[in-house]
């Protein structure tokens, strides 16, 4: 029998999506046959979501665009106790109050990336609070934690990792992944949800949940991950010199999300290409042969159609153009003076406000902290708020030069030198 016969399987499996799956054949059978609902679960710790959620975000893309049903499940219940998994100290405990802001901000992200509605393959979001603040403790002990054996439950990776580290790991935490198999459970019943997908970190949490399904119900589901997803370099995605790349426009512009995308290492480019835009396979299979020049311009496009399907096509356009008006066009980059600095100095790092009153940009440091605190600082073009800040070589872009700006028409070229 031919294999993947599903849209999504195939497609996954072509754009290096697909890491485990409990029984490929049976998830790909099921996905040709109907239509299958399937879930991601995402926190509520943050206003918004950053890049590194982006893989499971397109994931649930993909299935409905292949005609599936997606449930993104908002953890009202469960960000009160919250996911060890890759965690090296608890996190903070956040109120009611917070947790609800931060749902409300974070729908519409996915507002964005998915088609919400009564269909049968409109995607719905869910709040585990609905089911988890209803649970009777003693009850719930009872009946459901009688199924897991605290022996595996300590050999999961996201439990092991903290304790061989001798670092801190709440009872309250040590809940989070029965209360996640709960979660399962809960959604197969209501909603005949059969798939849980997530990042490679949750496989112990997903088997968990199959496996009460089919204690408690005898009930077949099944679990589906993504690679965790690190740049060539080996960091982690969604972090920078200067923090979270954030999903929300009130939380990181459109301009700065374009210019995180366009200053992706080479070695990631067709990666990216294939993970976080709809361009077709076959063209992405193109620009990964490019070099030199065209290798810039496939980062372009990369960053415009992952800029689109975050912030629309509006604002993607209009981070592009401002882009090439800055940093191409002869109103832009090449009028504004240049000044040569020791690739040393940069590497120890440089205090942004002296680097500011250095440049004349200002004429006091006491000024310069001051434009950095009212946000009138900019590093290529991103605002700077933190009079803390040191500038070093991680800032150097794409052109190869750090670009400071002082409100809106001072504008200084730092070019590193040996």
């Amino acid at each position: 029998m031919e294999f993947p016969r599903s849209q999504f399987i195939q497609e996954i499996q072509e754009r290096k999506l697909l890491h485990q799956c409990t029984d490929l054949q049976a998830v790909d059978a099921m996905l040709a046959q109907h239509c299958v609902t399937a879930y991601i679960g995402f926190d509520c710790t943050a206003p918004s979501l950053h890049v590194g959620s982006l893989v499971g975000i397109m994931l649930l893309r993909r299935l409905q665009k292949a005609g599936h049903r997606p449930i993104v499940l908002m953890g009202g219940g469960t960000t009160k106790v919250g996911d060890p998994s890759g965690k090296e100290e608890s996190r903070t405990i956040l109120t009611d109050d917070t947790i609800a802001n931060n749902m409300k901000s974070i729908r519409g992200i996915f507002e964005q990336f998915l088609t919400f509605g009564s269909g049968p393959s409109d995607a719905i979001m869910l709040n585990n609070a609905e089911w988890l603040e209803e649970l009777n403790y003693i009850d719930f002990l009872r009946d459901y934690g009688q199924h897991f054996s605290v022996n595996r439950m300590l050999s999961m990776d996201s439990v092991k990792q903290r304790l061989d580290r001798e670092q801190a790991l709440s009872f309250l935490e040590f809940n989070y992944m029965v209360l996640q198999a709960y979660d399962f459970v809960q959604l197969s019943r209501k909603y005949n949800c059969n798939l849980q997908m997530g990042g490679s970190d949750q496989w112990g949490n997903i088997v968990n949940g199959i496996e009460l399904g089919r204690r408690l119900d005898r009930r077949n589901l099944f679990g589906l991950t993504v690679p965790l997803i690190t740049t060539a370099s080996g960091s982690k995605m969604g972090k920078t010199a200067r923090g979270a790349v954030w999903l929300n426009s009130d939380q990181l512009n459109a301009y700065d999300y374009w210019q995180y995308w366009r200053n992706t290492a080479d070695a990631d480019v067709g990666r990216f290409l294939r993970l976080f835009t709809d361009i077709s396979v076959d063209e992405i299979v193109r620009l990964e042969s490019v070099e030199g020049e065209e290798l810039n311009e496939a980062k372009k496009i990369l960053a415009t159609e992952a800029t689109r399907l975050c912030h629309g096509d509006d604002e993607a356009k209009r981070a592009a153009n401002t882009a090439r008006q800055l940093f191409e066009e002869k109103d832009g980059i090449s009028n504004i003076p240049a000044i040569d600095m020791p690739r040393n100095e940069l590497g120890a790092g440089i205090p942004l406000f002296d680097l500011v009153r250095r440049m004349n940009l200002s004429k006091s440091g006491g000024e310069a902290k001051r434009l950095i605190k009212g946000r009138g600082c900019r590093i290529n073009d991103s605002i700077i708020s933190s009079e803390t800040y040191m500038v070093t070589l991680d800032d150097v872009s794409v052109h190869g030069t750090i670009k400071i700006s002082a409100g809106r028409k001072k504008h200084i070229l730092i070019c590193p030198s040996e």
